[in-house]
């Protein structure tokens, strides 16, 4: 694709795309906010985990079929079959009548949802050249900022005027436009298979993602880490994976082809992704806590207070994608990215229950910017790194990884902060404060307890912060010592302007050898 304006054809597909992966990302932040709401009407809150388990669990485990069958049977079709599966999900939620029928149906939605997320990115990879396509990494990253920062404010407004059936509803026509939009514009070769779906694979990795998930979920708060529950859970999935492995090496057209892993930076980019999800959701999900509990925020203002970290990743995103496409270089990125998250997770660390919101606010600013250099990078290397017929395979083993750091990254971080949550309380009030120190209160619930108790509690959060974002820090380290070992390898230039909303043809072939 060349320089020059866009065809408006692959613009309209671009926005298709970008309304897609909005759908992907807001939906969990929209339905969180409902579900005190939900269980008020429907009840079950026994089961109220599996809502979002689920649905989490469905979209993992379809992740890397998504892509294989795009790589196999064309991304167009297996596109569009994720927004009708989704979409179908989504409005058999907002009937569900009851925790069941709801736990089935955002099953079936998550099913959708994993191939959202894939197909977007293996689309771009196909229609844009990865020399072009970082001037659309801010783009993506404000997709990402607006389901971060709208999601919880959208979600709290339908619940409280139209419902909580419509935060199910209102996927319907976003993904009605989309599908209009990507089946009356994107034009992309159609593929025959020429192997058979490998089932056993299939199923192997199912088994294997699903153990690795529900451990993640359950270790630690449904179950005891040493229960025969989560010891039977981790044989299962060291078994799965295993076998997976195993028959991978046998299968004609592996669901997982082993061999893109034997490139240095695809491996690479594949650890470094799940290390960025380890330590960005585990921020994401205790920073708001803490300026609830200990700098006074509301529920609405500590989405508002993530800002300076949306805006920072999205701007530096942005930056780096542009610096890409006009220089080929980006070992650099993850390097600096690396370095940033160390530092902006080191500074979260130090923060107490004297810490204003301005400098919580720097510190947060300086962790968007390592994850704005990493955010993007990851999913482009991955790509340039693997020929165009595994495009949907290397998307979808990308997301993957990053999902499944972000599921280790809230499991080991919350039991880190619950317990260091738990110890100051009981050090400070005596064995008898357990409930109250895993009730994670509100600001406004903090003002009725008298002042010792408000104040032990702040503490507690202040030191439960501490502890996770020290280890965020460190396992950070990790990250930053990978990006040393990434080679830069040139990127793919773009090819002749193809026909409107075609993908262009590989300018230059891959130029790393595997190791």
């Amino acid at each position: 694709m060349t320089d020059g304006p866009q065809p408006r054809s692959v613009r309209v597909v671009l926005l298709a795309l970008m309304i897609a992966m909005l759908l992907a990302m807001l939906d969990n932040m929209i339905v969180n906010t409902a579900m005190p709401t939900i269980v008020g009407e429907l009840g079950g809150l026994e089961h109220l985990s599996w809502v979002v388990t689920a649905y989490t669990l469905a979209t993992a485990a379809s992740t890397p079929i998504w892509g294989k069958l795009g790589d196999m049977y064309g991304r167009k079709g297996a596109f569009l079959t994720s927004i009708v599966i989704f979409l179908i999900g989504s409005a058999l939620s907002g009937m569900a009548q009851d925790m069941s029928q709801l736990i089935g149906f955002r099953a079936i939605q998550g099913l959708g949802a994993g191939g959202l997320m894939v197909g977007v990115m293996a689309i771009i990879g196909d229609l844009i050249p990865p020399r072009e396509r970082g001037k659309y990494q801010g783009m993506m990253a404000g997709v990402m900022a607006l389901a971060m920062i709208g999601g919880p404010l959208v979600g709290g407004a339908i619940t409280d005027h139209l419902g909580w059936r419509w935060t199910f509803y209102i996927n319907i026509p976003l993904g009605a436009v989309a599908l209009a939009m990507v089946t009356a514009v994107l034009h992309l070769p159609k593929k025959r298979a020429r192997g058979r779906i490998d089932y056993l694979g299939t199923i192997l990795l199912t088994v294997g993602i699903t153990s690795i998930v529900l451990v993640t979920t359950w270790g630690g708060s449904q179950y005891a880490w040493g229960s025969g529950t989560i010891i039977g859970l981790i044989v299962l999935g060291v078994v799965a994976i295993l076998g997976f492995l195993f028959v991978e090496t046998k299968a004609a057209e592996p669901i997982l082809p082993l061999h893109i892993f034997r490139n240095r930076n695809f491996s690479l980019m594949s650890g470094i992704g799940f290390l960025t999800g380890f330590v960005m959701f585990g921020a994401m999900l205790f920073l708001p806590l803490y300026q609830q509990s200990v700098q006074g925020a509301s529920a609405t203002n500590s989405g508002l207070l993530l800002l300076p970290m949306l805006l920072s990743m999205m701007a530096v995103s942005l930056i780096a994608g542009r610096v890409t496409t006009n220089s080929g270089k980006y070992k650099i990125f993850p390097i600096l990215g690396g370095a940033l998250v160390v530092v902006g997770l080191f500074l979260l660390s130090t923060m107490d229950t004297t810490t204003t919101r301005f400098m919580s606010g720097v510190y947060m600013a300086v962790l968007g910017a390592g994850m704005g250099f990493l955010m993007q990078i990851t999913m482009l290397v991955a790509q340039n790194s693997v020929e165009m017929k595994d495009m949907g395979v290397a998307s979808s083993s990308t997301t993957l990884f990053r999902t499944l750091g972000s599921s280790f990254g809230v499991s080991i971080m919350g039991a880190i902060f619950t317990n260091r949550v738990g110890d100051e309380m009981t050090h400070r009030l005596g064995s008898g404060s357990g409930k109250l120190a895993s009730a994670q209160l509100d600001h406004a619930s903090l003002l009725k307890l008298p002042a010792p108790v408000r104040e032990a509690y702040q503490y507690a959060v202040s030191s439960g912060t501490h502890g996770t974002f020290l280890v965020g820090s460190i396992i950070a380290v990790a990250m930053f010592a990978a990006a040393f070992f990434v080679k830069e390898v040139p990127l793919r230039g773009a090819a002749p302007a193809p026909e409107p909303g075609k993908a262009p043809v590989d300018a230059a072939p891959l130029s790393e050898p595997v190791l």
